[in-house]
This record gives C-alpha cells, structure tokens and sequence, in this order.
C-alpha cells in the first residue's frame, strides 16, 4: 500500500482541520481528493509530504510512519503544492540540478536525471531560460520536473492546473497521466473534468470528514449518491399508467416526463431492470428505452458536500 491513512485529526487552535480521516491508496493507483475550500485537502498532502505534523492518527507513505522516519519518506515522495516554489532567478536546468542535489543525487546520476525529466516534460529547449521568463504553463512542468527529479514512488499534486488556460490544462494533465503509469498519484482538483480523465478513484472530503470514497464510475452512478436509491429511466412504445408501473416489484416512486418517459426511483443499490422488462413482457409493454440514470460528478460533489466551492 503506498498511502494509508489511518483516524487522522489536525487541529489549529480550537479548529479541527481533520477529524478522524482514514484512506487508502493502493500501488499504482491514480486518486483524485476533491473537496471545498478549507476542506482539509491540502492540509491532509502537508503530513503526508512531512511539512505538518498530525495532532493524532498515523499517516504512512510506502510502508513509513511520517512521524517515526520523515526524512525517508521524502525520499518516496514527490511533491507540488498548489503554489509552486521555485527560484525565479535560476536557470531550469540549474534548478533542476540544486533540487537533485537537495535528494543526495551526484555526478552522472544527477546529471541523467536532470536530462531525464527535461527530456519527459518537454523542456529541452527551455533549460537555458530563467524560470522567471517562463510561462505559467511551463513553470509548472518545472514543478513536475522537480518532483520526480528522485524518481519517487510516489507523487503528491495540490491543485496542479490552477491558474492554466486550457491548452496549458491539456498539456499538463497529459504529463499527469503518462507519469502515473509508473507511479502511485494523489492529486487534489476542483476541475471535474479532470478527475474524470485521470481518475480511477475520488475520495471527497468536507469539514474534515470523508464523505465519499468510491470508483469514479460507481460515484457518478445514482444509487452511488448518498447510497439513496438507483433512478431507472423507461420509456414505452404504448401508453402506460403510472399507476401501472408503479406495480412493477421494486419501484418505490414513479415520475413521469414531459416527453413521455418515466424516471423510476428504487431502494438502494437494488437493480430493477430485469423486473421492469420482465413486467413490461408480461403486460404486453413495448420497451423503446431502460436506461440507469447516472449523476455528473458536479451534482455528486454538491450533494456530498452541501456546496458548490472550488478546492483548497
């Protein structure tokens, strides 16, 4: 397991930044932590990364409590906050060079990893340039750079793509993505579009607490949302009561649309297709469409969270 998290609180003074958290994050795994602003996410990345301390709970990266052996944590770990710091007055490649220094890396092995990250982030023709002259699009490929300048087990990203524009966003999510065929990632976003282009797993958290932590699929599923109730979406060729199809074993409400379907709500994570088509058969029903009804990742982050905030 390369992340685990286990009852871990933060408090500042008398605001508990964390309460209880408990998360895993499997070897290999890509994790989108998603939450409002002062949610914890970041603060959550700061122990896990040994610039905070926890106030209770455990937190191990690769197998190493955080508290007990920081210094070997770091050596697992890369790291981009979400405000990225970098020397504006050095040169990319000398950059690169001083953080290789800073992970214990010399001679020729600094040497090909510098070219090895500048090489993988496209920054070849930019690392003879100040950092200072760079756009906000290629300082943050240096900040990638810089954290897999060790070759980590492990990377930790806070809000990658803040502040990009578009073409600034693709281009850093594609280096995400080919970097996390290698590595175990933990990103924070508010972009729902990139949890869904990146992510195999969200954990949502507010106020401190998880709130959700599933497959994205499953999340965005509606009988994911809160655990509620699954929404069937049927249409019939024929004319149909709602009083008939309220019949149908496992339908607990019934909705009818202005363009003549049927929105149908049943207890749980229960699948009632197999029983509408069945009733639909039995009664001479012409099915044209059954669908499952799946909510978009923005209406699942307001429910869960109350809130439509971005993250922090």
């Amino acid at each position: 397991m390369s992340i685990s998290v286990k009852n871990l609180t933060k408090i500042y003074g008398r605001q508990k930044a964390l309460d209880n958290v408990s998360f895993s994050v499997e070897q290999g795994e890509i994790v989108g932590f998603l939450g409002p602003n002062g949610a914890g996410k970041s603060t959550t990345m700061k122990i896990a990364t040994c610039y905070l301390p926890p106030s209770s709970g455990t937190l191990e990266v690769c197998g190493i409590n955080v508290e007990e052996d920081p210094l070997q944590v770091r050596h697992q770990v890369g790291y981009l906050p979400e405000h990225n710091p970098l020397y504006l007055d050095m040169y990319v490649h000398e950059y690169l060079g001083f953080i290789g220094h800073v992970h214990k890396l010399r001679g020729k092995e600094l040497r090909e990893q510098v070219k090895r990250v500048v090489e993988m982030f496209g920054l070849t023709k930019e690392q003879n340039k100040l950092i200072g002259a760079l756009s906000k699009g290629y300082r943050q490929r240096v900040g990638l750079a810089q954290a897999l300048i060790h070759d980590p087990k492990v990377l930790i990203l806070d809000e990658p793509t803040t502040g990009l524009d578009p073409n600034q966003i693709t281009e850093i999510r594609n280096l995400i993505k080919e970097v996390s065929q290698q590595k175990t990632v933990l990103f924070s976003t508010h972009i729902m579009q990139e949890v869904q282009a990146l992510c195999q797993r969200v954990v949502i958290i507010d106020s401190g607490k998880i709130v959700a932590d599933q497959n994205v699929d499953r999340l965005k599923d509606a009988s994911g949302v809160a655990g509620e109730h699954q929404t069937i979406r049927v249409l019939f060729e024929n004319r149909v009561n709602k009083e008939d199809i309220g019949k149908i074993p496992g339908v607990i409400e019934v909705h009818p649309k202005t363009d003549g379907s049927f929105l149908l709500l049943s207890a749980g994570d229960q699948d009632i297709r197999s029983n509408i088509f069945h009733y639909a058969v039995e009664n001479d029903w012409v099915l044209v469409e059954l669908t499952r009804e799946s909510h978009s990742l923005e209406e699942v982050f307001k429910e869960l969270t109350g809130k439509g905030g971005s993250g922090g």
